[in-house]
């Protein structure tokens, strides 16, 4: 008998035991008396029984798997050797309370195999014979005993059958009793494998969709929210625990409408409805655009449960999609604008050395000499107008190699001292936290955009003090940030969003190209670039490189060496 092995079960056996104590108590105390011979094995069997509880309490808390194997096989033992007491006294083979060996055979059975509850029955069988035997064998006459055991074993008398049924119902009961438990045991065993493959099926479902990267809820029959993954706590700016169970349209309607129609028709309609793009705000206040899938939630009949929204953030693919339409676009520009600045070029080029060749002929004055030298200061502009949009438009295949931007920047101010938007009071700086710093790119075009960025900022100081810092430093093991910084003007909060917007200039005479040509060129570098501006104070563009790889800049040293 696996006493040890106590479950749910072990209350089961512990109300029977205790029902079987209740019934021999009675037996014992208001039937027969209490009589002398069974005091010391009813206060045992007593002791024992009340002693069950207590244990089966403590293994809550302490190991005592050892108790538990001897305290129930011992009250066991004690209440049978109770029970061959009773029968004795109350008619030894005619007793009629033979049945309790019954209840001590089937309250063993929650907590034994099959075996365990035939050996139950088999010293139940003993006691049995025992007490029919003893009962036939005390009457003193010389060879009572050996009479006793005769009658016992002759098929010819009535004791003989009598104890035969007895023994024979003994096993049959603990024959049925340890097969039922042993079906319930198996039972018990597939139920349990089944409930933890459920469970584990459901952890695996639920982790599965609550790391899904698409958002997904689900609402029942009665439009409440039931499900809310992780994306979509992200995505749409709710908590799952703050609106699970509520209404969806309480949830939806003030931030995002359209989502909540969209659920309503299909719940009100019961059929699913195509993808489609719809649009809401998130908890930032930000327009979101999303692609949403809705379908009906069915159970295994086919019954309508509710409804389910899978959707997804389509904000980075708008963004790319119309990144390649601007690519197709500027594509588009490049091939126009090659023939159109040859057409406009060449005759422009004509009336220029045309309007020369007559200044210098001509004796002009008044009048006559500011046109002439209009026309020649405006086709000027319009050919650098020309230059600026072929360097946006075409941005020629970049040269990758090793470049030091010190040098670079030094090369850059000597430019700008000498372009017109630098004035004497300006100050160029460049603070490095090196004395050399390498990149790898095309050097024509960060030059490009080096010189677009500080005639920007030179351009945007006012009165008669300014500075342009470029500061170049370290970021990390592979990138360096550069920055030009200004104390101009800055730029105001309705134009910080069109800077890069081509021909938006907030100049007199600007041709809105030069931040268009920056952004167009860092892009095509693959630099990182940013802006930071604050009214009245001052910008901040900073630029991210990628340091040179380091295979090529072994290659680089090779190539030094061999200078």
């Amino acid at each position: 008998m696996k006493s040890g092995e106590f479950t749910i079960k072990s209350w089961w056996f512990l109300s029977i035991r205790l029902t079987t104590y209740v019934l021999i108590s009675g037996i014992v105390i208001f039937w027969m008396g209490y009589p002398g011979f069974l005091s010391f094995p009813y206060f045992a069997y007593s002791f024992l029984t009340l002693l069950l509880p207590v244990i089966l309490i403590l293994n809550r808390w302490i190991e005592v798997k050892s108790l538990l194997r001897v305290i129930p096989f011992l009250q066991t033992i004690f209440e049978i050797i109770v029970e061959t007491g009773i029968i004795y006294a109350t008619g030894n083979i005619l007793s009629a309370f033979s049945g309790l060996f019954i209840l001590t055979i089937i309250s063993a059975a929650p907590v034994s195999n099959l075996a365990g509850i035939l050996g139950i029955a088999s010293i139940v069988s003993v006691s049995y014979a025992f007490v029919s035997w003893f009962g036939l064998a005390i009457s003193g006459e010389p060879g009572s005993a050996t009479r006793a055991l005769e009658t016992i074993f002759s098929t010819q008398d009535a004791a003989f059958y009598n104890i035969f049924l007895h023994i024979l119902t003994f096993y049959l009961v603990a024959f049925i009793s340890g097969f039922l438990v042993e079906r319930l045991k198996y039972r018990d065993i597939q139920l349990a494998s089944a409930s933890k493959a459920l469970r584990q099926a459901r952890l695996d479902t639920d982790d599965i969709l609550r790391h899904l990267h698409s958002g997904l809820l689900t609402i029942d029959r009665d439009g409440r929210i039931i499900f809310f993954n992780q994306a979509a706590e992200m995505i749409l700016g709710y908590a799952e625990s703050a609106i699970k169970g509520r209404y969806f349209r309480d949830v939806f309607a003030k931030r995002m409408p359209q989502l909540g129609d969209n659920l309503n028709d299909v719940l009100q309609s019961l059929r699913r409805l195509p993808r489609d793009e719809i649009n809401i705000i998130n908890s930032s206040g930000k327009n979101i655009p999303l692609g949403i899938s809705t379908s009906l939630l069915l159970d295994e009949n086919d019954e309508e449960r509710g409804v389910i929204a899978i959707f997804q953030d389509l904000t980075e693919t708008k963004q790319l999609e119309e990144k390649i339409r601007m690519a197709d676009r500027l594509a588009a520009i490049g091939e126009l604008s090659a023939a159109i600045a040859h057409e406009i070029r060449n005759p422009l080029a004509a009336i220029s050395g045309s309007v020369e060749v007559l200044r210098a002929d001509l004796d002009v004055e008044g009048q006559n000499k500011r046109l002439l030298d209009l026309i020649v200061k405006e086709s000027s502009r319009l050919n650098n107008i020309l230059s600026d949009f072929l360097i946006y438009a075409r941005t020629n295949r970049s040269v990758f190699s090793r470049i030091e931007l010190c040098h670079l920047v030094s090369d850059v101010f000597e430019v700008i001292r000498r372009h017109p938007s630098y004035k004497s009071f300006m100050t160029l700086k460049l603070s490095s936290a090196e004395p050399c710093m390498y990149v790898f790119g095309d050097e024509d075009k960060i030059k490009q955009i080096l010189i677009n960025l500080v005639i920007n900022a030179c351009e945007a100081i006012n009165g008669d003090r300014g500075e342009v810092l470029i500061d170049i430093r370290q970021s990390g093991e592979q990138s360096v940030i550069m920055e030009v910084i200004d104390n101009g003007s800055g730029i105001d909060g309705e134009d910080f969003e069109r800077i890069f917007n081509p021909f938006f200039s907030t100049k007199k005479d600007g041709t809105g190209l030069g931040l268009a040509i920056v952004q167009r060129l860092s892009e095509n570098l693959n630099i990182n670039l940013q802006v930071k501006t604050k009214a009245g104070v001052g910008t901040v563009f900073i630029l991210q490189f990628n340091q040179i790889p380091e295979g090529l800049k072994s290659i680089s040293r090779e190539k030094s060496k061999q200078n």
